[in-house]
């Protein structure tokens, strides 16, 4: 729970903190989101369910789970630093889940992070209905910020699907950021515009 503001040098030339631990963290939790939804959901698209586990791994969701669950009394950070910066929370909640599957392996960690975090604290019907326009958003973003975004959307020849299925790729400032996939135009280009939205708010952090 060591922030890198935090961090210090062990007398071999070790840094001290979470940061290795958050990356970690990070796959474990997709990895688990994702198999919680495949579960749960068993009739569902694989658009449906990229939507839901985006929105409960988004930097918004787990900082709001990681302040539920406690841990910003549990942080070390600067005393130069505001405990409201944003993602501190969550990059320790991910680091959380990293150390735990390095002490006792997937399995364990899975059925920890479902049982106390995912069951008691995501309601998925409510997280069903939370809808957002996310492409409108990325567009105000990307006009208040003077930043160019376009949209390079096509139909996936790689799949015989019915109905079709759309691959969008957000392009910000002449290079990809993101990419979505989805039923229909639209789905695609929200779906991508969802996940640029998280990306972007990690590089304003």
């Amino acid at each position: 729970m060591v922030h890198r503001s935090a961090s210090y040098v062990l007398p071999k030339g070790k840094r001290v903190d979470n940061e290795r631990l958050e990356y970690l963290g990070d796959a474990v939790l997709d990895a688990i989101v994702a198999d919680y939804l495949f579960e749960r959901y068993p009739s569902q698209r694989e658009g449906f369910l990229t939507k839901m586990r985006a929105k409960i791994v988004s930097r918004t969701s787990l900082n709001h789970l990681a302040v539920s669950m406690g841990l910003p009394s549990l942080v070390r950070i600067s005393n130069g630093m505001s405990q409201s910066q944003k993602n501190i929370f969550g990059n320790a909640l991910e680091a959380l889940i990293g150390a735990i599957f390095l002490d006792k392996g997937y399995q364990f960690t899975s059925s920890a992070v479902i049982t106390n975090i995912l069951d008691r604290y995501i309601n998925l019907s409510e997280l069903e209905a939370t809808e957002t326009d996310y492409k409108s958003r990325l567009i105000e973003f990307a006009q208040k910020h003077k930043r160019s975004i376009s949209f390079n959307t096509h139909e996936d020849t790689t799949e015989a699907s019915t109905p079709p299925r759309f691959i969008s790729t957000l392009i910000l400032d002449g290079k990809p950021l993101s990419e979505g996939c989805g039923y229909s135009k639209k789905e695609a280009e929200q779906q991508a515009s969802m996940l640029a939205l998280d990306k972007i708010d990690d590089f304003n952090a």
